[in-house]
């Protein structure tokens, strides 16, 4: 395995409450909604470098749930929230191409089509981000993979490491649904047998999907600078920490 491939195994995080984190490479992370994190866990993110979360979810979409833990403003004051949506669910188009939402990815191309804009100022603010960066939408599989699968193309990820996260986000969140409930019908909790083929068939499309991506080019076009470019494979592949220099 090359230096590239071994620095971009995705690696799951432990961070209290959290859904489906994984790190995507360097100094980037994605999972499930923030407002699953327990206090402890916002403690153990700002412990591990992280200093923004990334909210990729629509205004309707942030909210908390009966069910969500209780958690301090202090406990999260010292990590920037950060709002950037990646859609805009009223658009007329939304409903006749993704349903109620984007569920899988033989609807990437046309998602990043639509909300091109929306998704650059996902990047940039990843750019600009100080510390350590969390990005999230609501299940941590479909919008967080798209933004994290072109994160690894810039980081000169395999393809195959590619699909075993989606395939990974994919289990996270169906084991979530099948020891807290889905939340709605649209994405049920599926059986081993049922989730193997729905799989099977999400791993093609992401194949096919995958294979017509240029994602320099696409940042590119809608207007994320080579700085920012650069900015972001430096989160992607950062440099190691020095150690605490010592005295002659």
């Amino acid at each position: 395995m090359d230096g590239n491939a071994a620095a971009g195994r995705l690696q799951a995080v432990d961070w209290d409450g959290a859904v489906n984190a994984w790190r995507i490479a360097g100094d980037v992370y994605r999972m499930g909604r923030h407002e699953w994190v327990t206090e402890a866990g916002w403690r153990q993110m700002y412990d591990d470098g992280v200093r923004t979360v990334i909210d990729l979810r629509a205004s309707r979409e942030r909210r908390q749930r009966d069910t969500d833990p209780q958690v301090p403003d202090d406990a999260k004051a010292r990590i920037a929230v950060v709002h950037c949506p990646t859609e805009d669910p009223d658009h007329s188009d939304f409903g006749t191409t993704f349903g109620p939402y984007l569920k899988e990815p033989g609807q990437y191309a046309e998602y990043l089509a639509m909300f091109g804009d929306k998704i650059a100022r996902v990047f940039k603010a990843i750019a600009a981000s100080p510390g350590k960066v969390v990005v999230h939408c609501s299940a941590g599989r479909d919008r967080s993979g798209m933004i994290a699968l072109i994160l690894q193309r810039l980081a000169g990820i395999e393809d195959g490491e590619i699909l075993r996260g989606y395939e990974l986000a994919a289990r996270g969140i169906n084991e979530r649904h099948r020891t807290h409930g889905a939340p709605h019908a649209h994405d049920p909790y599926l059986p081993d047998r049922d989730l193997e083929e729905l799989l099977e068939r999400r791993r093609d499309a992401l194949r096919r999907f995958l294979g017509e991506l240029d994602a320099r080019a696409y940042l590119a076009g809608h207007g994320v600078t080579d700085q920012e470019i650069s900015d972001l494979v430096a989160k992607l592949h950062p440099r190691p920490q020095r150690a605490a220099s010592m005295q002659d």
